[in-house]
């Protein structure tokens, strides 16, 4: 599992995929958040403005990533 550090109170999903380099753009981040491929906290999720905190889980292809404080 990947640590994805985060210094903000949140980051939002599509912009977590991108940063974290699970897709490419935000449209491909778009299409696979509201495509159903995206599971945060092990549901799946098809908001893309979801807000995501230290804590929080977020699985694409295989890949996990958890959201943790920047510190």
């Amino acid at each position: 599992m990947e640590k994805l550090r985060i210094h903000t109170e949140y980051i939002k999903l599509d912009a977590l995929l991108k940063f974290a380099g699970l897709c490419e753009t935000g449209g491909e981040a778009k299409e696979l958040i509201q495509g159903g491929a995206v599971k945060v906290n092990g549901e799946v999720c098809t908001m893309r403005g979801k807000k995501c905190r230290a804590g929080d889980t977020v699985e694409l292809d295989g890949r996990t990533v958890q959201v943790a404080e920047g510190g």
